[in-house]
């Protein structure tokens, strides 16, 4: 697959990921609170972006692990851009220049912070064997 079209793609995706963790902590979060619930609902969108990922971004591409590993190994990483993202996030609000800017263009550059880092240790760290066609499903 063309990276432009992964990029696209894990994009989109990340979209939907966005869509049911929202989704997932607004009808927890009066039983469980904010704090636990957002957590129970980021494992829930990356379970939900692990299987549309690997069924279609990096279709083409396997990690060579068991799928319950390879699983954890995807959350530990989405962590990792996860982290970049608030810490993009918060060094741009920080600074006094970005204080006087829109909030959500500090969202928007630690998200696509982030959202690249995913797709690079997505790409180059878990999924980085080709499929060969004797291979292919």
């Amino acid at each position: 697959m063309i990276p432009s079209q992964q990029f696209v793609l894990f994009g989109m995706i990340g979209v939907a990921g966005f869509l049911v963790d929202a989704s997932v902590l607004f009808l927890i979060m009066g039983v469980t609170g904010l704090y636990l619930g957002r957590v129970f609902s980021f494992f829930c969108a990356a379970f939900v972006t692990w299987l549309m990922n690997r069924a279609t971004t990096f279709r083409d591409r396997r990690s060579g692990h068991r799928p319950a590993k390879e699983l954890v190994i995807y959350v530990a990483l989405m962590l990792v851009g996860g982290s970049v993202n608030y810490l993009v996030y918060w060094s741009l609000i920080s600074s006094n220049k970005m204080a006087e800017m829109n909030v959500i263009v500090a969202a928007g550059f630690g998200s696509l912070a982030g959202m690249a880092i995913n797709l690079l240790t997505s790409r180059f760290v878990l999924y980085r064997f080709v499929q060969s066609e004797e291979t292919a499903g």
